[in-house]
């Protein structure tokens, strides 16, 4: 193949050509982003059950939809939250699931089909599937007048910027935040309705049937056809008040404008409020389909936000809150920084080792090999993000490898074989090194491939360093065997290399250091077993250090971004909660440090981030907020200093900051789930768990599900006086639901928005415990003459007593999930080992039928390295084998493999004299390094076998094969190295451990190969020595 190339120029310029167009075409059409999109796994289901408690909840509604989804065999865990009023189950798929949609389809009808196991009164189960990535764009519309907020103008602009950005081509979906329902209210004080004889739901009634938004049927004749429309329908204030009602005790007919306060305005009190530089706004969040290219869309969308702001209304702000594409175009550039970088600093280590002509042709296998990279990137449908483009980094030194190897093999050829020509040269010489390259290429992609086909949230995220890594190999092995030894042997012909030329002509040489080279081989190779004891020294430490290492998952990320959650007591209101987040807004800004901080409240905030978690609905004690920094500002020791601050200044609430960090989400770095049948004991457990935690070193902040009681209302009826006044519990509880909370008759319809009529008590006789004891009940919910009044205070008495807040399952047992949260710089792993020893030393005991797991980061990290294990027996032996039929010896096979444990042993090693943890990132970088580290041993014992009197054992032999591999062996030991420099100054953390494992187990592995790789061999050869000196 590589002979067709050398011999037909023209096949070699145009293939060089196309690789270019391919990977140019393809760099500049590939998606950006900022990190890998990983499969949306998880989906949520809301029901709502308007009064209903946690217990019920649980039974009437959690249970029956999740003994429904139990027969579904895709799904991993099943976690539900029953609390007052409200059902929400989570759903997680298994890791081996990456088409999810037949499962989401199947998981519906599911749903669908329990519906009708439901209780009266129970929503329709509201599936919403979670995807883990981030908005493309988060906008909000402010309002800016000092008087209070029209939300109906405020809603009507951000709709219509909704609209906006939905239109343009790639965006997936928009949401709206702090949107509040718009309604008509009529409220009506109880004394007027008992005066009238009428309830709440009777009025309704009255209303809803004056509403005449109903079909009356067509007129049908042979000639034409008419639609009958009943005139005097709902569709203005003015017409709800002079709507004519009829009184229940009485033939009395009244205006409603006479009896009740009517007007239009939000649900009181909203569900969500997003409070934007301080004001009360709308957030608009933008989400971008994965295979766009998010800075195109981007260009598209601020032309659009710059055409509706002018169009706004004075009075209304627009404000954008996040841009994801600054990030994106961020990290590309760091990363692509780093890979041009390391690219100059490979081609200059091999001009200094290689002369100019060979550095010439090396230096252009690597932009070719990363051309065929992007390609295949684009067939493949691997997006551009900080892991693919590190994974190109990562084979940087690996790319010029098998390289370097040819053009060192040709040039040997042509120096050492006087006569032969340049065609004959490449043909041999690729003829010679096919086998050895393709062993080596093919033990290396067996090393990456675990890392490549990792399933779960963790090997999708890292997964695609594998891939091109992977792909970078085999490009570089196909360019090694074909284009390259063409051109070394195209550019010998056109310009021979000189015999005694100058170092820049064909490398750096020191006859001195050459001299003490070859001297240390022969000691070497004199005393092989002692060299080996020597040799085995420094991975033996680094086996024996590797207990000290500290436990890491993932580090933090170095965006200029952090997040705070502010949560108070479960029955403090929407209002106070934004009353108190105000006042830490004040004293967030106080630090020069933060431009701004935006709050949301109510609800989680939208998506900014890939794996911060959206899992709160309907908390009115909650808020969580998006602090954004001034430009180079690190966050670690603010974020610790603003955490004593926040806790001193609001000792009630409980407050988390935490900094952004990479890999799988999860709730709190510690976590401990107890599982159980018993509430009570359940709780109990939990307060001892909890105890145990908060006295942990480094420990700031617990949390328990089962911890915390809601006051509850409790409404004591005598049954006796009731059955006297013609009333049963039932028919109090729906009089007293739709006094307080209303109910809805009719709607008013506005453009095309339908405004809901909303009947209901004002709000002084809804926030007073002693007006609603004097609420007045009728002894029949219909308006008839011979109802009776009869005050809620004569048939029981309301006081206050406490109730669980909520219900947590998972998989349909009970649980109690305790939480603790840490300091930002401190490892999760050094907390969770102290609270071990301090939960075995208080002789913590379970009883019968009660288990408890660890989850947070343990059990997030204990889920990644199963999936990444799993693969790796398969493929050791698949290593193994080829390492067996590429030598045709199983002794030889064994050399390989023993040269890979104590690459093992060094990059250990290296992560503890550099004292990096042992992490996630420091796993991958293990894994890669054990095929990288045997590419030199394998080059070097294939040598020594194809040599005949090294074969034999002869040690000067052997040092003279050695001496001759030494410099590409060299070569491609210091290109690798070097190009991990940029990832070992990262100076986002994320990549050192990677990085100073493969260096620090590369550069041992390249004394192994030169000098234990040959002493093993001389070793193993004696025998054979002995008998070739014996005579014949």
């Amino acid at each position: 193949m590589s002979s067709i190339f050398y011999k037909n120029v023209r096949l070699l310029v145009l293939t060089i050509l196309a690789i270019a167009v391919w990977g140019l075409s393809s760099f500049f059409s590939l998606p950006r982003m900022e990190d890998p999109e990983l499969t949306p796994r998880f989906a949520v289901i809301n029901t709502q059950f308007p009064g209903a408690t946690p217990e019920r909840v649980e039974t009437l509604v959690t249970d029956k939809l999740e003994q429904a989804l139990l027969e579904v065999e895709e799904i991993k865990n099943i976690d539900s939250t029953s609390q007052l009023g409200f059902s929400s189950i989570t759903i997680e798929l298994n890791d081996q699931i990456t088409d999810v949609d037949p499962v989401w389809s199947q998981i519906r009808d599911k749903v669908n089909d329990a519906v009708s196991q439901l209780p009266s009164g129970t929503s329709l189960p509201e599936f919403e599937e979670s995807k883990p990535k981030a908005n493309a764009l988060i906008v909000a519309l402010t309002w800016q007048l000092s008087s209070p907020p029209n939300y109906g103008i405020l809603s009507r602009w951000a709709q219509e910027l909704e609209d906006d950005l939905r239109l343009i081509e790639g965006t997936e979906k928009v949401e709206l935040f702090g949107n509040p329902t718009e309604e008509i209210r009529v409220e009506v004080s109880p004394q007027q309705l008992t005066h009238l004889g009428l309830t709440i739901q009777s009025l309704s009634q009255q209303i809803l049937e004056s509403d005449a938004k109903v079909a009356a049927g067509q007129l049908r004749s042979e000639q034409s056809s008419l639609l009958l429309e009943i005139e005097g329908e709902l569709d203005s204030l003015d017409r709800l008040n002079r709507l004519s009602i009829k009184s229940g005790s009485s033939s009395q007919v009244v205006r409603l404008g006479d009896i009740a306060n009517i007007s239009k305005g939000i649900e009181d009190p909203p569900r969500e409020v997003a409070m934007i530089k301080g004001k009360r706004a709308i957030a608009i969040a933008a989400f971008v389909e994965s295979d766009r290219r998010l800075d195109s869309w981007m260009t598209v969308a601020k032309a659009k936000l710059e055409r509706f702001e002018k169009n706004l209304p004075q009075g209304i702000g627009l404000h954008i809150i996040f841009n994801q594409s600054r990030y994106v175009q961020q990290q590309l550039d760091s990363v692509l920084s780093n890979l041009i970088m390391g690219a100059v600093l490979v081609f200059g280590i091999t001009f200094v080792i290689m002369g100019w002509k060979s550095s010439l042709i090396v230096g252009t296998s690597l932009p070719l090999s990363v051309l065929m990279v992007f390609g295949s990137m684009k067939v493949l449908g691997i997006p551009l993000h900080q892991i693919s483009v590190t994974g190109l980094i990562i084979a940087l030194g690996l790319l010029i490898d098998n390289a370097i190897i040819v053009v060192d093999e040709v040039q040997m050829a042509l120096k050492e074989e006087e006569g032969i020509s340049p065609l004959k040269a490449v043909a041999t010489t690729v003829h010679h090194i096919f086998i050895p390259l393709l062993a080596s290429t093919f033990t290396s992609v067996i090393a990456f491939l675990p890392i490549a086909t990792a399933s779960g949230a963790t090997g999708e995220f890292t997964g695609t360093i594998g891939v091109t890594v992977i792909l970078a190999l085999i490009s570089s092995f196909i360019l090694s065997v074909t284009v390259i030894p063409a051109l070394a042997g195209r550019l010998h012909h056109w310009q021979p290399t000189p015999t005694n030329g100058y170092w820049w002509q064909s490398g750096f040489t020191h006859s001195r250091l050459t001299y003490l080279y070859k001297w240390s081989l022969d000691r070497t190779f004199q005393r092989p077993l002692l060299a080996i004891a020597l040799i085995l020294i420094l991975p033996l430490w680094g086996f024996i250090s590797f207990p000290t290492l500290q436990q890491q998952f993932f580090p933090p990320t170095d965006r200029e971004q952090f997040h705070l959650t502010f949560e108070l007591p479960i029955s403090v209101s929407l209002p106070e909660t934004q009353s108190q987040v105000m006042q830490a807004r004040k004293l967030i800004l106080q630090h020069p440090e933060i431009q701004d901080v935006q709050w949301f409240i109510g609800k989680s905030a939208p998506s900014f981030y890939y794996n911060v978690l959206q899992n709160r609905e309907q908390s009115p004690n909650y808020a969580q907020g998006i602090v954004q920094l001034q430009k180079n500002v690190k966050s670690g020791a603010l974020i610790r200093t603003l955490q004593q601050e926040l806790d001193q200044a609001f000792p009630q609430a409980q407050i988390i900051v935490r900094q952004l960090e990479q890999g799988p989400p999860f709730d709190a770095p510690i976590e401990l789930r107890l599982y159980g049948s018993d509430l009570a004991q359940l709780q109990a457990l939990g307060d001892q768990v909890r105890a145990e935690l908060a006295k942990t070193p480094d420990i700031i902040h617990t949390r328990a599900t089962l911890s915390e009681s809601l006051p509850k209302l409790a409404v004591n009826l005598n049954e006796e006086k009731l059955r006297l006044a013609g009333l049963d519990k039932r028919a109090v509880a729906r009089q007293l639901d739709t006094s307080l909370e209303g109910t809805v008759g009719g709607s008013i319809l506005e453009g095309t928005k339908e405004l809901p009529v909303r009947v209901r008590t004002s709000n002084s006789q809804r926030s007073n415990l002693a007006e609603i004891s004097s609420l007045n009940l009728l002894s029949s919910g219909n308006s008839a003459t011979s109802s009776t009044i009869v005050p809620l205070s004569a048939v029981g008495n309301v006081e206050i007593v406490p109730d669980i807040v909520a219900i947590s399952r998972r998989n349909g047992q009970r649980m109690n999930t305790i939480q603790g949260f840490i300091p930002a710089g401190v490892l999760p792993e050094q907390v969770l080992s102290e609270f071990e020893k301090r939960l075995e030393m208080s002789n913590f005991q379970l009883p019968y039928g009660y288990s408890w797991d660890f989850g947070g980061e343990q059990g997030e990290r204990q889920d990644a390295l199963s999936n990444l294990i799993a693969t790796l027996g398969v493929l050791a032996i698949v290593m193994v084998a080829s390492l067996v039929l590429t030598f045709n010896s199983f002794r030889m096979a064994s050399i390989i493999i023993i040269v890979a444990i104590l690459s093992l042993g060094l990059g250990l090693g290296s992560l503890a004299l550099f004292n990096y943890p042992f992490g996630f990132t420091a796993i991958l970088g293990i894994i890669g390094l054990l095929g990288i580290c045997v590419n030199d041993s394998i080059v070097i014992l294939d040598a020594l076998r194809h040599d005949a009197q090294a074969s034999l054992g002869s040690r000067r032999a052997t040092r003279n094969v050695v001496m001759r591999a030494t410099r590409h062996v060299v070569a491609t030991t210091l290109t690798t190295i070097i190009g991990f420099i940029p990832l070992l100054f990262d100076p986002s953390g994320f990549w050192p451990p990677l990085a100073i494992s493969i260096v620090g187990g590369l550069g041992g592995a390249t004394l192994i190969a030169l000098y234990f790789v040959p002493s093993v061999y001389v070793l193993l050869c004696r025998k054979n020595l002995a008998q070739s000196a014996k005579p014949q």
